[in-house]
């Protein structure tokens, strides 16, 4: 089985569409319930067996390293004040010395080009890439699903879902040329394509495994939609190469870069909670419920 040991995570983005919030704290640190959104991925990457976490930072995100450091002097005083549930919550924290990478992207040039800055720390090995915006809500996860395929398919592999047409517009879509269960082989992908032009309606979401020959392919490739570096470009470019596999995952995708899709994400996750469900459920009930009025 094909050992996958390294995920790199673009988090330079700056989280626009959440201001003022975002002004002075990264997207990712954004806390979903009690979580931030980058522990969510950090934690599905580290079930899936991921050793080394590359992240492709930009300025203003400092708090992402100061999260993952060792934090003394609050330790020693939830210690010394017998808080042991906060001590035991700040275990999902703690990353072994040296398994942290951070690399700087001084310029927005797209999702491509966040890749292809970690290059020299990935080397000559098939690795993951994980978007934190996309939260995906699953028994297993998504990313531990894939490496399992991908041990006996190999070549890219990309997490899809199926969308509305109207909505391929908002994502990379695959051209299929065959499915066969969770697996479609594809015959080419194509960025934010207009809903009548779409090949399928096989969308790809926040989830890649890939070869390192992609990195030939950014190095090759020029701008694409939007005057950025497409990692669906590269992919696309490499398919003759390594083929492509899209692997429709078991779960529900939030889209947590969108307020929307935050607070969706936030209501399902809390209601998973047992000491939350009970007061939440009756919380929600009451709030849909018609509103009546005193005569």
């Amino acid at each position: 089985m094909t050992h996958i040991r390294k995920a790199v995570f673009p988090v330079a983005g700056m989280g626009t569409r959440f201001l003022p919030a975002t002004k002075s704290i990264p997207k990712e640190m954004l806390p979903l319930v009690d979580r931030p959104l980058i522990q969510y991925a950090v934690d599905e990457a580290r079930a899936a067996g991921i050793e080394e976490f590359i992240f492709v930072t930009a300025a203003g995100k400092g708090a992402l390293e100061d999260y993952f450091d060792t934090a003394a002097a609050l330790e020693q005083r939830l210690t010394a004040n017998g808080k042991t549930s906060a001590l035991a919550a700040l275990e999902r924290t703690r990353m072994p010395e040296g398994a942290l990478s951070f690399v700087r992207q001084n310029n927005p040039l797209g999702l491509g080009h966040a890749v292809r800055l970690a290059a020299r720390l990935i080397g000559n090995e098939p690795f993951a890439v994980l978007l934190p915006d996309d939260v995906i809500r699953s028994p297993q996860g998504a990313l531990s699903q894939m490496v399992a395929a991908h041990a006996e398919h190999r070549g890219h592999m990309v997490a899809t879902m199926e969308v509305p047409r109207a909505a391929t517009s908002s994502y990379g879509i695959l051209d299929v040329a065959r499915s066969q269960g969770r697996l479609a082989m594809a015959r080419g992908l194509v960025e934010k394509p207009r809903p009548e032009n779409a090949p399928s309606t096989s969308a790809i979401v926040g989830r890649y495994i890939l070869e390192p020959s992609i990195f030939d392919r950014l190095a090759d490739i020029g701008p694409g939609a939007g005057g950025e570096l497409q990692l669906t470009d590269a992919i696309s470019a490499d398919l003759d190469r390594t083929g492509v596999t899209g692997f429709r995952f078991d779960g529900t995708r939030f889209d947590c870069g969108s307020v929307q899709g935050f607070v969706q994400a936030t209501v399902a996750f809390a209601l998973d909670r047992p000491e939350l469900q009970s007061e939440l459920g009756v919380f929600l009930n009451d709030c849909t419920a018609p509103m009546s009025y005193a005569a």
